[in-house]
């Protein structure tokens, strides 16, 4: 089993969620509020080591286009980051993943204030599930003892 987590990179929040392989669901996490670089980095590896994870899976903001833009670069540079402190990371593709983590909230009678990092979180876990689900299709299932 592998455990997860996931991030939706924000300029004031960063969404999170986690998830591991064996049972291919992801769950949204309190969002960290952007303080500074190192406060941000700091929070993540907590993260990190509270759920015990291997891989952080970045959402990747694409254009429609599936070019790379100004955005990409900025959470790449990002990932880089967590790179150097020791992290495996791997991007997900997050087109329209914040306007989908909406419409669900919505669906669901939920209309979270924009500070609360609610809908950055649920963008985060919709990342997780499309990384989890993609990984689920192509690898075949671990094998436990």
């Amino acid at each position: 089993m592998t455990r997860l987590i996931s991030l939706d990179h924000g300029s004031r929040r960063i969404g999170v969620a986690v998830g591991d392989t064996e049972t291919g669901m992801a769950f949204a996490r309190a969002a960290i509020v952007r303080r500074s670089l190192a406060t941000d980095l700091a929070a993540i590896e907590g993260l990190i080591g509270a759920e015990a994870a291997q891989i952080v899976v970045i959402g990747l903001p694409l254009n429609m286009d599936a070019t790379e833009g100004d955005q990409a670069a900025l959470v790449r540079a990002f990932g880089e980051r967590l790179v150097a402190r020791g992290m495996k990371i791997a991007y997900q593709d997050e087109r329209l993943s914040s306007w989908e983590a909406g419409e669900r909230l919505r669906e669901a009678g939920r209309r979270p204030r924009r500070e609360s990092g609610e809908l950055d979180s649920t963008a985060a876990r919709l990342i997780l599930q499309q990384y989890l689900d993609a990984r689920l299709r192509t690898e075949p299932p671990e094998e436990t003892e």
